[in-house]
């Protein structure tokens, strides 16, 4: 049985752009803006998986670190 959603962990780089991995599954991708990473985890997911065996939602969790000065 298919799964419902696919969870992308997003975190910042250094750079100011942005990576993704997928909990659970080997795909990850990269880019320098978020609407471009948008579409970069959409195509990588489409290319993953199969058509019976793609989940229907795509969840983006975006992982930011702020430091605070004390």
């Amino acid at each position: 049985m298919p799964e419902t959603e696919i969870v992308f962990i997003v975190e910042e780089t250094d750079g100011g752009g942005y990576v993704a991995h997928a909990a659970g599954h080997d795909i990850f991708t990269q880019s320098e803006t978020l609407d471009e990473l948008r579409a970069m985890v959409r195509d990588a997911v489409l290319a993953h998986f199969d058509e019976g065996e793609r989940p229907p939602i795509i969840r983006l969790h975006i992982v930011r670190d702020e430091l605070l000065p004390v």
